[in-house]
């Protein structure tokens, strides 16, 4: 591009921005929120005496984390695309902190919720993460850093376990909150001095019917699934939230295909491999919970049940460590992959060690050791697909939505693990045994679970096989350094933010790229096929260009003219 737009006051130059230090800083945040997720666990036995609350009362602290972050991820998201995704993460940092410090305050139940909450909030940190990647990372580095900054979310999980046992074993339980707000300080002042602001942006005007529809229907869907075991699931209560959340759902679909400027575009996500990623994100988060369900129950188990292993909670905690930095360790193999084969090998690949390590487990779980063999090859092949999922996302929406694709896609994923604990819930409180007075999860209980997990990997092993096959079309359509280009006149705003994408037949982005502040763009290296170029400044204009072989062709776009017809 001959130009670019000026970047906003406060946020880092161009030329002192380092690919590295942004990669670092973005995980390490990631990491920062999904270890928010993990801390509590050690507390959940003691939340109802700690918080004088009934347990079912003292589950909501659990609960509202989970409905937050639900409500924030797509909401952010698209905020983030409008308004800049620096700006949002910051946001975001700063809910996570104040929410840690309101838990480390907290002696009572409400301030614990309202903590919790705020907490939840912060969850669009990654999705926000990885798009800013996009927008600010050259291609060759694109690919490893999304790997890790989505491996970022099992990671924190994992190593969040032992230090949470750690800390409250041998202090103060509002020690658990002060150390997150400590590290979210940090991630917060790491972010403003060394994440630039994207200069991409979509404009227009933010849908707050979408926002609040998509969050009421979330709301009842997740709280009928995660409070459904101990309601019932033939409670009157639960099938009415499922229903509520059914009929909100249909109610929003219809607003968002008729809104002008949707907090989701449906018609993109409606494209084969933004649906297909988002259903095998559903299908693997599903699967990737499992191990959090049955690992850390069956080291903790007393050994007089014949299967339970006898282990500290902090042991317990140690034992799931080396999962999350096998994600971590796999991160540049998934981009590899990714690079050679396709995302779609990749998230197949992944799908398939997921499931050959549930196997695994379901044979060895006698032993400390064996239980450490299958969290390592379940974690290594959450890392392949984890790697996978961004790339696949990236790969067929337009610059100007990543933010809220991405969003969406991380809400695909919580919906799987909230189920998958659920399903979990379910299966180990019908299949029991009896320890003394105390009724324990069974062995075959165990199983069922792993079972249903390894399942749900091979689910996504076949969805994932329907994806369109990236590498073959790129040889039949091969980029042969051809360029459209041109100026986008009549835009609304001043300095023009406008976003010119332009799509394969399929609807996948062959290239992206935000106008200078003169309105000028260039879209490069672009394939011998069809393309349609989509200029982005709400509503959107769209018109088909046809590249011919071996030529440059300059196209401008008129949006004045549209914006009268519109």
């Amino acid at each position: 591009m001959s130009s670019a737009p000026a970047r906003h006051a406060g946020t880092p130059a161009t030329g002192a921005v380092k690919p590295g230090g942004v990669v670092a800083v973005l995980a390490f945040t990631g990491i920062v929120v999904s270890l928010m997720q993990t801390l509590i666990i050690p507390l959940v036995p003691e939340l109802p005496r700690l918080l004088d609350a009934s347990s079912a009362d003292a589950a909501w602290a659990i609960t509202a984390t989970l409905l937050a972050g639900a409500v924030a991820t797509p909401t952010v998201g698209r905020l983030g695309d409008m308004y800049g995704k620096r700006r949002m993460l910051l946001f975001s940092a700063v809910l996570l902190v104040a929410g840690s410090v309101t838990c480390g305050l907290s002696g009572s139940l409400v301030p614990m919720i309202i903590g919790r909450t705020l907490q939840g909030l912060s969850a669009a940190v990654i999705p926000l993460g990885i798009s800013i990647m996009r927008d600010e990372l050259p291609p060759e580095r694109l690919g490893s850093a999304t790997a890790l900054m989505s491996a970022s979310l099992g990671v924190g999980g994992a190593l969040g376990l032992p230090a949470a046992a750690l800390i409250a074993e041998n202090a103060d339980w509002h020690a658990l909150f002060w150390t997150a707000a400590g590290l979210g300080a940090v991630a917060l002042v790491l972010v403003a001095l060394i994440v630039p602001e994207s200069r991409v942006r979509a404009g227009g005007r933010f849908d707050v019917p979408g926002a609040v529809g998509l969050s009421v229907a979330l709301v009842c869907l997740l709280l009928a699934i995660s409070k459904g075991a101990d309601w019932g699931w033939g409670d009157p209560l639960t099938l009415g939230l499922f229903a509520a959340a059914v009929v909100v759902l249909l109610l929003w679909g219809w607003w968002e295909l008729r809104a002008k400027q949707p907090l989701v575009d449906l018609r993109t996500t409606a494209r084969r491999q933004v649906l297909l990623t988002n259903i095998a994100s559903v299908v693997f988060g599903f699967a990737m919970f499992a191990t959090s369900l049955v690992f850390p129950q069956l080291l903790q188990l007393p050994a007089a049940t014949g299967y339970g292993l006898g282990q500290s909670m902090l042991v317990a905690g140690l034992v799931m460590a080396p999962s999350g930095l096998i994600m971590m360790a796999t991160a540049p193999v998934s981009a590899r992959v990714t690079r050679t084969r396709g995302p779609k090998i990749t998230l197949m690949l992944g799908a398939i060690v997921v499931a050959v390590g549930y196997g695994l487990s379901i044979l060895l779980m006698g032993e400390v050791w064996q239980l450490v063999i299958g969290a390592l090859v379940i974690g290594a092949g959450i890392g392949l697909a984890y790697g996978a999922l961004p790339a696949l996302i990236m790969g067929a929406v337009p610059v100007s939505e990543t933010a809220a694709a991405n969003s969406l896609n991380m809400l695909m994923r919580s919906i799987g693990t909230s189920t998958s604990s659920a399903v979990a819930g379910v299966v180990l409180a019908q299949m029991t045994v009896t320890l003394g007075p105390v009724s324990l999860p069974s062995q075959d209980g165990f199983r069922v679970v792993l079972a249903v997990a390894g399942c749900a990997a091979l689910a996504a092993l076949v969805v994932a096989a329907f994806l369109p096959a990236q590498r073959k079309r790129a040889a039949q359509a091969p980029v042969t350094g051809r360029t459209v280009g041109g100026t986008v006149r009549g835009a609304s705003s001043d300095p023009a933010l406008v976003t010119v994408t332009a799509h394969r037949a399929d609807g996948s982005v062959a290239a992206s790229t935000a106008a200078g502040a003169d309105g000028r763009y260039t879209l490069a290296d672009l394939p011998a096929e069809p393309l349609t170029v989509v200029a982005v400044e709400h509503p959107a204009v769209r018109e088909t260009v046809v590249l011919d072989a071996g030529r440059t062709r300059r196209h401008d776009i008129d949006l004045t003219a549209r914006k009268e017809l519109a």
